[in-house]
């Protein structure tokens, strides 16, 4: 026995190890401890762990932890699952919603979580992964958030699952996430930053233009067409299901260099760092994928196309006097344009 499998032994409190379970189960278990020791030495911001439970049981019990899960719980190896489970407060979890990769966060209390656990078993295991965050309340009554993400394999013979994965701290993350939807940064329909944000966006980068710290940047209007048809023939919730699933496609467009936010009612802006040129490129790529997307709402497909007016920093005249209002009412005006031209358009100022 080596030194490493010496140590595996002596904080080893698992289960399957020392269990009647098959040779292929003890395998994995054993390399995977190996692994996440290795991967703890090399990166400590992370707690590395493998869970384990028996299809049919409700308990859940860990074969690996890393140090730190027990000191943040302050809680021997042999409690940490236990502890765990009595310091969540939720669980918010996270899935793909469709083909279009629409993330979807679901909530669960810790009331729910105690009667929803066999139907959340199933999912992990359907899916093959876990993606979590867990709101925990710890020893010293603070509050952490630990991202959970982890994949899940089963074996038959053992009738057991094993997750193997690792706990992120994404306190500061969720905290600023929280602060700004109590502060009214994130429209509560459409999950994106609200019109307050663009004045903030703007303002930041008119003062980056003036420095010289970016050569130009584009303000983009955005207006979906004829909505008004969609609450009258459709009815206001599916009017609101268009504006939730339309700030989702139109997001899935942007890069790391552009914004999408609600402006008010079924008007949209956009924000790109870049020239007109790399305007008209993002809001065309926006428009095209608009018009090509299938919203449905019960059942019924609902026609959606959007009229697009940008204006970019450097069209509008002096960089030194340059102003938001002006920035706005440009792109207002060329939305105006697009919309007089047929609407499903793009049009700038130039």
């Amino acid at each position: 026995m080596n030194q490493q499998e010496n140590n595996i032994e002596k904080q080893y409190f698992g289960r399957i190890l020392h269990g009647r379970y098959s040779s292929a189960l003890k395998t994995r278990v054993s390399e995977g401890i190996k692994a996440l020791i290795e991967c703890e030495k090399l990166a400590h911001s992370i707690i590395p762990y493998i869970a384990a439970w028996h299809e049919d049981e409700r308990i859940i019990w860990y074969e690996y932890a890393g140090q730190e899960f027990s000191d943040l719980l302050d809680c021997s190896f042999k409690s940490l699952a236990e502890s765990f489970r009595k310091s969540i407060i939720d669980q918010r979890v996270y899935r793909y919603t469709n083909r279009e990769r629409k993330v979807e966060e679901r909530i669960i209390s810790r009331d729910e979580l105690r009667g929803a656990w066999k139907g959340l078993r199933e999912e992990v295991k359907e899916s093959g992964r876990v993606e979590a965050v867990y709101k925990v309340l710890t020893s010293d009554n603070n509050t952490v958030w630990l991202k959970d993400q982890a994949s899940i394999e089963t074996f038959e013979e053992d009738n057991t699952c094993i997750s193997i994965g690792f706990l992120t701290d994404v306190t500061k993350e969720m905290e600023l996430k929280d602060l700004f939807q109590r502060i009214g940064y994130i429209d509560e329909l459409t999950k994106l930053p609200r019109r307050s944000i663009l004045d903030r966006i703007l303002e930041i980068n008119i003062g980056n233009l003036q420095r010289g710290h970016i050569e130009d940047f584009v303000l983009m209007l955005i207006d979906v067409d004829h909505f008004k048809l969609v609450n009258d023939r459709h009815g206001h919730q599916a009017g609101d299901h268009v504006l939730a699933t339309l700030a989702d496609v139109m997001k899935s467009t942007t890069r790391k260099q552009d914004e999408i936010g609600r402006y008010g009612g079924e008007e949209f802006y956009g924000f790109t760092v870049g020239d007109i040129n790399i305007g008209l490129k993002f809001a065309e790529r926006l428009r095209k994928r608009v018009e090509k997307y299938r919203f449905t709402y019960k059942k019924e497909n609902i026609p959606i196309t959007v009229s697009i007016g940008l204006v970019s920093a450097t069209q509008v005249g002096k960089v030194e006097s340059l102003t938001a209002d002006q920035l706005i009412f440009l792109a207002d005006k060329s939305l105006y344009a697009a919309k007089q031209s047929g609407r499903n358009r793009v049009a700038s100022a130039v």
